[in-house]
């Protein structure tokens, strides 16, 4: 058995802290969760999105702390797997070739990221943002009639793009007068 029980994470819950460290990799199961940096000021960037099949911290084993921040932004169902159930993996080609997959995408989803956030204007930035959210939802089957369940606060999201709450807000009533997104 390579995963250990399932458990149970409440919404806005801290999977681990920036500075900690720990013996096991996390796997979402269900749910949203994100990964993020916080300033001393308590403001915090939201630098990625976790959805069903996502490690949270594969790193963490080959790091002595996290470097960031995981929190679940919906109750999400989580299983903790054991550092040396991950280090058994890697004498597998095949599962090392897979988790090196999921790093490089990982990559190369935080260099939109930064693209995003750096470069495209804000209308642009929360387009991306949905759109992204979109296609990894619609590849774990969670893309029901063109639709997705996206528990984001206009915080959240702000913090994900770059944004105040005001200026997220302004950008989601111009989408939705485009006719670009529907909220229900």
């Amino acid at each position: 058995e390579i995963v250990g029980p399932h458990r149970l994470v409440a919404a806005r819950t801290d999977l681990i802290r920036e500075g900690q460290g720990s013996n096991t990799v996390r796997l979402i199961v269900d749910g949203l969760a994100c990964r993020y940096k916080s300033l001393d000021n308590g403001s915090r960037q939201i630098v990625a999105y976790l959805v069903p099949g996502d490690f949270c911290d594969l790193n963490v084993f080959l790091l002595r702390a996290m470097d960031h921040s995981i929190a679940t932004i919906s109750a999400c169902t989580v299983v903790d797997i054991p550092r040396h159930r991950i280090v058994e993996m890697t004498n597998r080609v095949e599962l090392t070739r897979a988790l090196w997959w999921v790093t490089l995408v990982d990559e190369g989803t935080l260099r939109e990221w930064l693209l995003n956030v750096g470069q495209r204007p804000a209308l642009k930035r929360l387009a991306h943002l949905f759109c992204e959210l979109y296609f990894r939802m619609q590849a774990v089957g969670l893309v029901v009639n063109d639709s997705y369940v996206l528990p984001l606060t206009q915080i959240d999201m702000a913090d994900s793009i770059g944004l105040s709450p005001v200026h997220v807000n302004r950008c989601l009533q111009q989408l939705r007068e485009m006719g670009f997104v529907t909220f229900k």
